[in-house]
């Protein structure tokens, strides 16, 4: 088994593969500070929860856009669980050619999407991920990443809305009854909603009209990615699992850069 992360800018998402197959899924709030003992022991405390043991780990894997919580997680992943995770970055490999104008800045969490899109199906292929952000990223049929676009994500904008404005309060985003909306939280829903949906469709088909690919997939995932999905028929597909599965394929790419299970002990 091997224990994939995502620490995201909103939540760190934990997954367990066992081969491939997806046995189980967790989530934490990426904001709140935590020791590397705190994390050790809630992420072994879930999996416990889940019947599955430390010692059933062979190995780890991460990718991060948030700095910040880096040294505390690692320490706490190689303390409790034994295993020095692989860390998504340059020189890792992925199986793509990233030949944006620099590829250092595309964030590891674009890259995961990317490889698993990619890898499950196949290219040309936008990938779209509704998280904090909302990004659009472009592969080609020969797995060379060449473009990405970012947007404010929808809870941005509906933040954005109650933080900079005295009257409007803080909403659930969910699409309203009807776009005609009568009242205050229903109007705010129907912005956010009907407004990501247009952006939606608009950024793909300007996507297939600058690229020339009429033939392109279009894959979303994404907390959010499933509101959005079922309401437009330019994405072809939502895969609720696609980062966790970009993490096992990375991870099974670069055997000479994982170091797997430590042979000391814990605490050694």
């Amino acid at each position: 088994m091997i224990l994939v992360i995502d620490v995201g800018n909103t939540n760190l998402t934990l997954g367990v593969f066992d081969g491939e197959r997806l046995v189980a899924t967790f989530r934490l709030t990426t904001k709140t500070p935590r020791t590397s003992d705190e994390y050790g022991v809630t992420i072994t405390q879930l999996l416990r929860d889940r019947d599955i043991r430390v010692e059933e780990l062979e190995g780890s894997v991460i990718a991060s856009v948030v700095p910040d919580v880096m040294h505390a997680l690692v320490g706490g992943i190689v303390r409790y669980t034994n295993t020095q995770p692989l860390i998504v970055g340059p020189g890792v490999k992925t199986g793509l050619r990233i030949v944006t104008e620099d590829p250092r800045a595309i964030g590891a969490d674009r890259i995961v999407d990317a490889v698993a899109a990619y890898e499950k199906y196949g290219g040309p292929v936008l990938v779209l991920d509704f998280g904090t952000a909302t990004t659009y990223d472009l592969i080609t049929e020969r797995g060379e990443f060449t473009a990405g676009i970012t947007a404010p994500g929808i809870r941005i904008s509906s933040e954005a809305l109650w933080k900079q404005t005295a009257k409007l309060p803080n909403i659930e985003i969910r699409k309203p009854k009807s776009i005609l909306a009568q009242e205050t939280i229903s109007s705010m829903q129907a912005g956010l909603v009907y407004g990501q949906i247009g952006q939606t469709e608009y950024i793909i088909g300007k996507v297939k009209e600058e690229s020339g690919l009429k033939n392109l997939k279009v894959v979303a995932t994404g907390g959010l990615g499933r509101l959005i999905a079922d309401e437009t028929e330019t994405i072809d597909i939502y895969d609720s699992a696609l980062t966790l599965e970009g993490l096992r394929i990375i991870y099974g790419k670069n055997p000479a850069r994982r170091d797997g299970r430590k042979e000391e002990k814990v605490g050694d």
